[in-house]
């Protein structure tokens, strides 16, 4: 581990943020600096200097819209997309070339930087006696607004971002070494990794100290602070958390409690009663009018205002786009049928080969850019006009048009506004990278209780599976124990309702990092990610209809080594007791 330079990395960090905030010559204590230089005891004396050092903790964290300065994102390294560029970084994630000297999303320095800033933070406040903030909260009565209570608000929000970077660490490298203090160039620094249950306990317990001090909910934070870290945030994250420790790559021996741990994990922010299903799909992502996050949205990145999310992913007609994000055709076939509820691959489901994309599940549309589908961008007069996009054989983002045009005959739809511009006039939009929202808590769920119970529990299960279903805009029908009028879907044993919740969660989680995650913790990876994958090649035969031929775009390789990332040689190199994830 690199933690001496961390040592002086926070310093370093520490000194930025100071100068960057300082209002005037004089600290809070009355001594004056005499120039730019602010020792310790002087940062945790000053109010805003203090503050400001929990601020330098969220900054590490980071939206995950651009992983490889050129729009790739993870999507692209599991079956779900396909990287527009040839040559880009995260196609060593499917072609066998991943390994300690050739890494990609490796985030183990940052996410210790960050643990790092959380203890000093954790450690530090509470030596401050100015250090509290003039936060307003809706319930702004002076019982909330003691000296203890907002102390333990700060520190609360330090805890959980530990516990987050400590699990971003935990779903890559498998385990990792806990340090739950701040280590000085005196204390022992090569330390081998810790188990993984204990790891498990330490995010934990980490979570339950956020939740004991946080506000319970973004709406007990006021409008301008509902960013900030949350109970149900924690909860969250405690939930994913015990779902992965319960999944099969951490659980061979399939301990039904575990499961069951993971299901009351996620049903105790359903009791809060504080997050809800968002009516519109498309719009998640959308800071809102009211300069804030809708109620879906449990915990995110800050809304950065941008346009590089269209310049990287609209397809190549829009203003010379990159294209980056292509769906492959095993992503699009997961989409279910509207009319009916049931998979393509059901011959009763109503699905044309010569009509593929007519009367599917809505969030196909919503997610995915398929040949004909319209978006309507900002143009240079800043009006809208509407633009069909065109990716059959020959059209102006067709396969083969040019180096950056869709590999798959898809690009993605998710995530892109309308309103960006990037070409005359530049408009850019406020967006969030979201890390944790209610859809999946119902997905986690739902899967949990499906694992621990299975049938037996089967109402809770569809219950939660048919909320997120029931999204306005989406109105996919209902998952029923019967089939009535040839509607709904018989889910008579464990196995069948397990795989409909896997393809509920891959449809509605599209592109948002879990599918990468989700295979690797079901131990489907050699057989899900080993092998090729998709597109559809479309000819014109007229104006208006067309062939469409499935072909193989690439083949991927993904062996029982590639369930972990491996660590880097360089931080072996120096900490020789970590030890390499096997077979790198």
């Amino acid at each position: 581990m690199k933690m001496k330079k961390y040592i002086c990395y926070i310093f370093l960090a520490t000194m930025l943020i100071s100068q960057g905030c300082e209002k005037d010559s004089f600290l809070q204590d009355g001594s004056f600096s005499g120039d730019n230089n602010v020792t310790e005891a002087q940062l945790w004396a000053n109010p805003d200097y203090a503050r400001n050092f929990l601020n330098n903790v969220y900054a590490t964290l980071s939206d995950r819209y651009n992983l490889d300065g050129d729009g790739g994102i993870l999507a692209s390294g599991s079956d779900e997309a396909v990287n527009s560029n040839s040559n880009g970084g995260i196609n060593i994630l499917n072609n066998g070339t991943w390994g300690p000297v050739r890494t990609f999303d490796d985030v183990y320095a940052n996410m210790y930087a960050g643990i790092r800033k959380a203890n000093m933070f954790i450690e530090k406040a509470p030596t401050s006696p100015f250090i509290v903030l003039d936060e307003l909260l809706p319930a702004n009565v002076a019982a909330n607004q003691t000296y203890e209570l907002q102390l333990a608000r700060l520190v609360g929000q330090a805890y959980f971002l530990r516990a987050f970077f400590e699990f971003e660490l935990l779903k890559r490298y498998g385990s990792f070494v806990i340090v739950d203090r701040t280590l000085t160039v005196n204390d022992e620094l090569d330390k081998p990794r810790n188990t993984f249950d204990e790891c498990v306990a330490q995010i934990s317990k980490d979570c339950e100290d956020a939740i004991t001090r946080l506000p319970l909910s973004p709406s007990e934070w006021r409008t301008t602070d509902r960013g900030r870290a949350t109970g149900t945030a924690a909860m969250a994250l405690k939930a994913r958390l015990l779902l992965y420790a319960a999944s099969p790559q951490y659980n061979s021996t399939n301990d039904i409690t575990k499961w069951q741990a993971a299901a009351d994990a996620a049903k105790r922010i359903m009791d809060t009663g504080k997050h809800g299903i968002y009516t519109s799909y498309p719009n998640i992502w959308l800071w809102n009018t009211a300069g804030a996050f809708n109620n879906e949205v449990i915990f995110a990145t800050v809304a950065n205002a941008t346009n590089t999310i269209e310049q990287n992913n609209a397809p190549v007609s829009y203003d010379a786009a990159n294209g980056r994000t292509n769906p492959t055709q095993e992503m699009v076939d997961a989409y279910e049928m509207k009319t009916t509820g049931k998979p393509i691959s059901d011959a009763t489901s109503g699905y044309s080969a010569t009509a593929p994309y007519t009367n599917r599940d809505p969030r196909l549309g919503f997610s995915v850019l398929f040949n004909t589908a319209s978006v309507q961008p900002v143009v240079a007069a800043n009006k809208f006009k509407s633009k069909d996009v065109e990716t059959f054989v020959g059209g102006k983002d067709g396969l083969g048009l040019n180096v950056n045009a869709t590999k798959t005959g898809y690009y993605m739809r998710k995530y892109l506004s309308e309103s960006a511009s990037w070409a005359g006039t530049t408009t850019t939009i406020r967006r969030p990278w979201i890390f944790f929202r209610y859809a999946e808590v119902l997905l986690n769920y739902a899967e949990a209780l499906n694992e621990a119970q299975g049938v037996v529990a089967l109402t809770p299960i569809l219950k939660a599976l048919n909320d997120i279903r029931a999204r306005g805009g989406v109105a996919m029908p209902a998952l029923q124990t019967t089939n009535p009028a040839g509607n709904g879907y018989v889910a008579p044993t464990q196995i069948e309702l397990r795989k409909r919740i896997h393809n509920e969660r891959r449809v509605e989680l599209a592109f948002e990092e879990h599918r990468f995650f989700d295979v690797r913790r079901w131990k489907e990876g050699e057989t899900t990610f080993n092998g090729p994958v998709s597109g559809m090649r479309i000819v014109p035969v007229t104006a208006t209809t067309f062939t469409y031929t499935r072909f193989t775009v690439e083949s991927r390789s993904f062996t029982a080594k590639n369930y972990l990332y491996p660590i880097s040689q360089n931080e072996l190199n120096r900490a020789t007791k970590l030890g390499q994830n096997t077979g790198y």
